[in-house]
């Protein structure tokens, strides 16, 4: 039996077609993926994990390309997803820590390690840094945006979407009344 017999039998759902298919590119998809993964286990992991999505998704091939070629797409995709999964997760677990540090060290000096400043340290610096500018320094929309280097009304952008993220995460429902606006110092 020829790929394209095996495909499209196994797309209506015959199972020694799909073991057949498996076992005909399966070696390849794990080669590769060692070679972009340069970790074994993980290149298992996501070969395997191909395999269960092509199963779901073998209605979605249509023989345009080799199905090598589709396999190694998703194995590819599947990667790139689990690879910035853990980055953003890294940054997450990063984050956390220093937000953790800097509340300990602010208590250890009696300083106060209020709810607004445990809500900002969870924006990602760009809401916080044109937020904390505006609020606690007062500085306008150009000046934030000169600082740091984007166009005004990104900067407005990114203090409002700021805000509104803080605001979730205290509760608050009702408009700013300047509470956060301290007078421009130097600090």
């Amino acid at each position: 039996m020829d790929e394209k017999e095996l495909i499209n039998n196994a797309k209506k759902g015959d199972h020694r077609s799909f073991a057949m298919l498996f076992r005909n590119h399966y070696p390849l998809l794990v080669k590769y993926l060692m070679k972009i993964t340069m970790n074994p286990d993980i290149a298992e992991e996501i070969a395997q994990a191909t395999m269960a999505k092509c199963v779901e998704k073998i209605h979605l091939f249509n023989g345009k390309s080799k199905f090598s070629s589709w396999l190694i797409s998703i194995a590819t995709n599947m990667y790139i997803d689990q690879h910035r999964k853990k980055k953003r997760e890294r940054e997450w677990n990063e984050g956390e820590a220093a937000s953790r540090k800097l509340q300990w060290q602010m208590e250890s000096k009696n300083e106060e390690w209020t709810d607004a400043l445990a809500a900002l340290s969870r924006l990602k610096d760009e809401m916080r840094i044109p937020l904390i500018l505006k609020h606690y320094y007062g500085y306008s929309y150009d000046e934030i945006g000169e600082i740091l280097n984007i166009a005004a009304g990104t900067a407005k952008s990114r203090v409002h979407h700021g805000l509104l993220a803080v605001r979730r995460e205290l509760k608050v429902d009702e408009k700013p009344k300047g509470n956060l606006v301290k007078t421009r110092t130097n600090g």
